[in-house]
């Protein structure tokens, strides 16, 4: 490579500001691997929980946050086919990412079809598989069932949206704000209820008395045991975050007030499954293509990472967000 390579790491667990620029020393690929020149990064939360040490680190010494990327292939290691020098690619694997390049296992990589850009695909690989598996695996929606969805104009959330519409369930979100309501009601929703300005419990028992089939909450702390009371009996919570902090006073004996199922999957269980991953991206990316999802994406320089964690915090953004090396 003629530019040497950079990241964005900490070597310290803490806020926003742990993260700086580091140098890398990128080596050739190894067996199995293929080098990526990075196009475009996308921004979770999960990046936050590692970076502050709610998540352990790989390596205690240094963390490079970051877990979807798009760019292009720009070496290839021993037995690898499939993928050649030039082809544009992306994965979601956790950490990493917040690097100008890297290495990593082929296994993990897919190619991107024409129609779908560097900046959409670095949006979509993590927040639009988590929604394909929340929306098909953790709980199989069918036409017609009630859903309440938190955080519905977070990246995720717009992107689920828009997927329940094309499934042709009733979906309701909850946002703060009433720019994050009407962004999320123009994703698909149904309805969206702002917690700001009521609590969702009782909006949602007004709206659908008789409780939802399921509840997708990346919330945690804040609403897991109200999200439970909004469920019909035998309903399904599904738990698949905690931006505002871990659930800590839940019990097992919670669920028995509606004989309710709970889950709390993880996307790295699924997409370690190359048939799913292969499966899960095709269907994803055809559903962008063919217009029946959109992605807003906003992009900003990788070397401003440490901002962007602290807007994504702050609950200063909405849609998604790719850091540009």
């Amino acid at each position: 490579m003629t530019d040497l390579p950079y990241a964005m790491a900490a070597t310290k667990a803490g806020g926003p500001e742990v993260l700086q620029r580091t140098d890398l020393s990128l080596p050739e690929p190894g067996p199995g691997e293929v080098q990526i020149a990075h196009r475009a990064i996308g921004v979770n939360f999960i990046d936050c929980y590692f970076r502050s040490g709610l998540y352990p680190w790989p390596d205690p010494q240094q963390l490079i946050p970051g877990a979807e990327a798009s760019g292009v292939v720009s070496a290839v290691g021993a037995g690898v086919t499939g993928l050649k020098e030039g082809d544009r690619v992306a994965y979601t694997l956790p950490n990493n990412a917040y690097a100008s390049a890297r290495n990593i296992a082929a296994a993990h990589v897919v190619r991107l079809p024409d129609g779908i850009s560097f900046e959409t695909a670095a949006s979509v690989m993590l927040k639009g598989l988590t929604t394909r598996y929340l929306l098909k695996d953790s709980f199989s929606l069918q036409p017609g069932q009630r859903v309440l969805f938190h955080a519905a104009a977070g990246g995720v959330g717009l992107i689920a949206g828009q997927w329940m519409n094309a499934i042709g369930v009733e979906s309701v979100g909850t946002a703060g704000g009433p720019e994050k309501c009407a962004l999320a009601k123009s994703h698909g929703f149904a309805d969206v209820i702002d917690y700001r300005q009521e609590d969702f419990l009782e909006a949602t028992r007004q709206m659908v008395p008789e409780g939802f089939h399921v509840v997708y909450d990346s919330v945690g702390k804040d609403t897991l045991l109200k999200s439970l009371k909004c469920l019909k009996l035998h309903g399904t919570l599904v738990n698949f975050g905690q931006s505002s902090g871990a659930v800590t006073d839940f019990k097992i004996s919670d669920l028995a007030a509606g004989s309710f199922h709970i889950t709390r999957p993880v996307l790295f269980h699924f997409t370690s499954n190359r048939q799913w991953l292969e499966r899960g991206t095709a269907e994803l990316f055809g559903l962008i293509m063919d217009g029946r999802i959109r992605v807003q994406t906003h992009s900003a320089p990788l070397t401003t990472a440490a901002k962007v964690h602290a807007d994504l915090e702050g609950r200063r953004t909405t849609g998604s967000t790719v850091l540009i090396p």
